[in-house]
């Protein structure tokens, strides 16, 4: 039976939230790291994290989780070290595909995972994108594309990988699939938006 993995690079180093970790932020009464991979796991797929080599306090928040853990040494060069430890942890499990699903997107929800699920048939690139049609996460690749992402280097993903195939767009609700939030201002509109 083919298998959906499930990856969250969660090795970035906040550097926008100026001396806070986004990752810990609290929301629905845990931090935004627990959370997210809760919801992950909540799918029944194997799920895995990524982390910088210095990353106590996200490992802690992570405690008592059925969940893979990569460390990624070289975590500062930028997201694509997360997506190759993984992309080489996902081609490990034989993963028919593979879920990026980005840890700091607070407002996707357990039916927004369902509607991606759904939607997987392991041949096609899917990506979820907002009511208007901007693209965003998460990003569904197929077990033959891994090899691929195994070699992406610098900060911006998959970008070029994502330009080169052709990508099914999901829709989500509201901004569900682009709300980021990189910065204590981000935070602070989303917290108020939520009273």
């Amino acid at each position: 039976m083919r298998r959906l993995a499930i990856l969250i690079p969660a090795a970035g180093a906040s550097t926008r939230m100026r001396g806070t970790d986004k990752l810990l932020q609290e929301v629905r009464g845990q931090p935004l790291l627990r959370d997210r991979v809760a919801l992950a796991l909540a799918t029944g797929c194997d799920v895995a994290v990524t982390m910088p080599p210095d990353a106590t306090a996200r490992r802690a928040a992570l405690d008592g989780l059925n969940v893979t853990l990569l460390p990624v040494p070289d975590a500062a060069t930028g997201l694509s070290a997360s997506l190759r430890a993984g992309a080489a942890w996902a081609m490990a499990q034989e993963a028919a595909a593979l879920m990026v699903l980005l840890p700091d997107l607070p407002d996707l929800t357990a039916p927004d995972l369902q509607t991606l699920l759904q939607a997987n048939d392991f041949e096609t690139i899917f990506r979820a994108c907002d009511t208007t049609g901007a693209p965003g996460h998460p990003v569904i690749l197929p077990a033959r594309l891994l090899p691929d992402l195994s070699h992406v280097t610098g900060d911006t993903g998959a970008r070029d990988l994502l330009r080169t195939h052709s990508v099914t767009p999901v829709a989500l609700p509201d901004q569900h699939a682009t709300t980021d939030l990189d910065t204590p201002e981000a935070w602070a509109a989303w917290r108020a938006a939520q009273t």
